[in-house]
């Protein structure tokens, strides 16, 4: 049975694998084409708690501007971080630069062709290291994310509720990962979960594991995966500070450590229940409302004062802005105040 599903996904896989920049496609794997280890790595870590759709353009700059891993290891942070902006997530990219560095400095540019070693690089995690082995060096690993868990979820009825039911479904996704082409299986069960095996409405129907499938034999397809409830996000509050000295505005460089970790962002307080003031200067500050984001683990409520000044800065420094290089909370800030009634630029 396991190679039956393993071959009936794969024939599926190969009339309807999902093209993306990241992807060697089937047909040219079978033409003898590999996967570039940087590109699959690249992906993998930009495609963490983020959508496909949202990853192309960044990782189309990304490889445009730094080719090669060697090319990323000698870039310069800002430049990273700035071209991360509005991704989110930021400490992905902190460790993307660790772990290229690492992979130049100690590895001669290469990476590791296993799960195990992978894991040993900054950054990289069970999810990314099972991946890049995968598709990227053919080792029969089990590789899960979102659409994995679905699709093993249902195939085998596993109703216990997430993440409890995690384990278990590991288990299941490695007894069915092939010795022959286990990249493409990987890739293939994504792109069902991605495709037809879809959290609403699935399409059971042009499903090809929709004979074995005993969620749907059981008619609950869609109830699965179950998930413990989740417990309500807390909201925290801040003040955030837009100063302007002629064309340019104060900017400062976050810590290295903490959300949003050595971003180039405005100056804020701290984001507590009960923030205190923290102004970078002496100024006229008026109030141009509030803006709202939503961390992990956690709402935002900033609120934006503005100020244009010739005063001095106890910290940061005036310089010109190009505003998709802010975080996307900071950004929502410059758009709040830029598109004021009276105070365009």
């Amino acid at each position: 049975m396991r190679d039956e599903l393993a071959t009936s996904l794969l024939t599926w896989y190969d009339a309807q694998a999902r093209q993306m920049p990241w992807r060697v496609g089937p047909a040219d794997r079978a033409a003898g084409h590999r996967p570039d280890p940087y590109r699959v790595w690249l992906s993998e870590i930009m495609l963490q708690q983020t959508t496909v759709a949202a990853v192309r353009a960044y990782f189309l700059r990304f490889t445009e501007r730094w080719p090669t891993v060697a090319d990323l290891a000698a870039a310069d942070d800002a430049d990273v971080m700035g071209e991360w902006a509005g991704l989110g997530y930021y400490a992905r990219a902190r460790n993307l630069l660790k772990c290229a560095r690492v992979v130049v400095a100690q590895r001669g540019g290469r990476f590791p062709e296993t799960e195990a070693e992978l894991l040993t690089l900054p950054g990289v995690g069970p999810y990314t290291a099972a991946a890049v082995a995968s598709i990227a060096f053919d080792e029969p690993v089990a590789v899960v994310d979102g659409n994995v868990e679905r699709v093993m979820s249902r195939l085998r009825r596993i109703e216990a509720p997430l993440p409890a039911s995690r384990p278990d479904i590991r288990a299941a996704a490695q007894v069915l990962t092939p010795a022959d082409r286990p990249g493409d299986y990987a890739q293939a069960v994504m792109d069902l979960g991605a495709t037809i095996c879809t959290p609403r409405k699935p399409s059971c129907l042009l499903c090809p594991w929709s004979e074995a499938c005993a969620a749907h034999a059981a008619g609950i397809a869609e109830t699965l995966p179950r998930k413990a409830p989740k417990k309500p996000k807390p909201t925290r509050y801040g003040t955030v500070y837009l100063a302007r000295r002629g064309d340019d505005w104060l900017l400062e460089q976050r810590p290295e450590k903490g959300l949003l970790g050595g971003m180039l962002a405005f100056p804020t307080t701290d984001w507590a229940e009960t923030p205190g003031e923290d102004a970078p200067l002496s100024a006229d500050w008026q109030d141009a409302g509030a803006v709202k984001h939503t961390f992990t683990h956690f709402h935002l409520i900033l609120r934006v004062l503005t100020a244009r000044t010739r005063a001095n800065p106890t910290r940061g420094g005036f310089a010109p802005l190009t505003p998709d290089s802010l975080p996307t909370v900071f950004r929502k800030a410059h758009d709040l105040v830029t598109q004021r009634p009276g105070d365009k630029r």
